[in-house]
């Protein structure tokens, strides 16, 4: 699909300076564009490039002043950041922009269904399943009994989502997250095996989520697993049976969060975190990667290391660790001198 300048700057509310009839078909990063291809300048890191590209457009922010000769046709938006990803969400939309239902897939008869989905080949719809207008449910999604979506979602190829499970609007859950397996129930007995603990709970997803790849949100024993508004998390991602993480919170690759713990608003939590069970997380915590995470932590703090404590007096600590060996040198020849009487 081609675009011409006059119509991408019609979508960013831009000014052209060039060809506004110039096409492109491609996107590209400023110094690989080639002809045809679309790129944009934010980072003055980058300006060099601008005058040896040979991308066909360039959208740059409105101050933007030439210092030489650009061949480039240009766009002139107030945030070119901004502009081009809004352009590659536009974009997105195009791509994704299937509709109708193929075959072979199962289709509960019970199902309700909004306007102008897409089911994909190999999809199992359950019992009694509600779904909202705009959704795409790729190849392979299997969506179990009881189940509800809300509007303008997409669930990407192999995504299993467990009966019960409530979704919201404008979500996204990519290729092979699970949501809504049993939570990790099992109770020991006096022979040493361990019984099945019923997980009846449900997941709750609320409006604006991202999932991804590969992540797994367990249901809750009794009562819902909660994915508060406009969170996102990364890809393999472990959520426990009963956690509840705020609205806006983020998420990094491979962090695992244990059964009931309930995480504030708006905090940032890098990967590979491990955080322990029936904790209280405030908000706007902020969370290095790797830090272990056995205690409650009040609003505002920032935290790294395993056992994780606080960000700057872990800094402070790393100093003196890396200095150890020769701190041990030292005190063992002080040692020497004081038991030779020196």
């Amino acid at each position: 699909m081609k675009f011409t300048a006059a119509q991408i700057a019609e979508i960013l509310d831009g000014e052209i300076e060039g060809n506004p009839e110039v096409e492109v078909s491609e996107l590209a990063k400023i110094e690989e564009g080639g002809e045809g291809s679309l790129t944009f300048l934010s980072n003055p890191k980058y300006t060099s490039y601008i005058y040896s590209t040979q991308a066909s457009i360039a959208i740059v922010n409105s101050d933007f002043k030439a210092e030489e000769p650009i061949t480039t046709t240009l766009i002139k938006v107030k945030d070119a950041y901004k502009a081009f990803s809004t352009l590659l969400e536009y974009y997105n939309q195009i791509k994704l922009n299937k509709q109708g239902i193929e075959q072979p897939s199962f289709l509960s008869d019970s199902a309700k269904f909004g306007e102008n989905i897409y089911i994909g080949a190999f999809a199992y719809i359950g019992e009694d399943v509600k779904i909202g207008d705009n959704v795409k449910l790729y190849p392979n999604v299997y969506v179990g009994d009881n189940v509800e979506i809300g509007d303008n979602v997409i669930v990407f190829p192999g995504v299993k989502i467990y009966s019960e499970t409530i979704i919201g609007n404008n979500c996204v859950i990519h290729s092979g997250a699970i949501v809504g397996a049993d939570g990790f129930g099992f109770s020991p007995g006096e022979d040493g095996k361990y019984s099945k603990v019923p997980q009846i709970g449900n997941v709750i997803i609320e409006d604006n989520v991202d999932i991804g790849a590969g992540t797994t949100i367990d249901r809750a024993t009794l009562g819902s697993t909660i994915i508060r508004e406009g969170v996102k998390l990364d890809n393999q991602i472990q959520i426990a049976h009963n956690v509840e993480i705020g609205s806006n919170t983020a998420i990094a690759a491979q962090t695992g969060i244990a059964g009931s713990t309930k995480i504030g608003k708006n905090c940032l939590i890098g990967g590979q975190v491990g955080i322990v069970g029936h904790l209280q997380i405030g908000d706007r915590v902020k969370i290095q990667a790797q830090a272990g995470i056995g205690r409650n932590v009040k609003d505002d703090e920032m935290l790294q290391g395993s056992p994780a404590f606080g960000y700057g007096d872990f800094n402070k600590s790393y100093v003196h660790f890396k200095n150890l060996p020769k701190t041990i040198d030292t005190l063992n020849q002080l040692e020497k001198k004081i038991k030779n009487g020196i």
